[in-house]
């Protein structure tokens, strides 16, 4: 995944990407490297476990259950 910057540059907070993944190991991997994991309610979307996090400029990420 390759992401441009704009001069006038602003964090995305709700809209983000999302990817599929291992998701215990990677909130692992995640919070290892000092970054926040927030899991997601289950109840937004049954038999997803899933969490959110931020990049290293503040950019929402979310990654998900297969």
């Amino acid at each position: 995944m390759h992401v441009g910057v704009e001069d006038d540059f602003r964090p995305a907070r709700k809209a983000h990407p999302a990817f599929v993944v291992d998701v215990e190991q990677v909130a692992k991997a995640v919070e290892a490297a000092g970054h926040p994991v927030a899991w997601a309610d289950p109840a937004e979307i049954p038999g997803r476990l899933r969490f959110h996090t931020f990049d290293a400029v503040g950019n929402r990420i979310e990654f998900l259950a297969g």
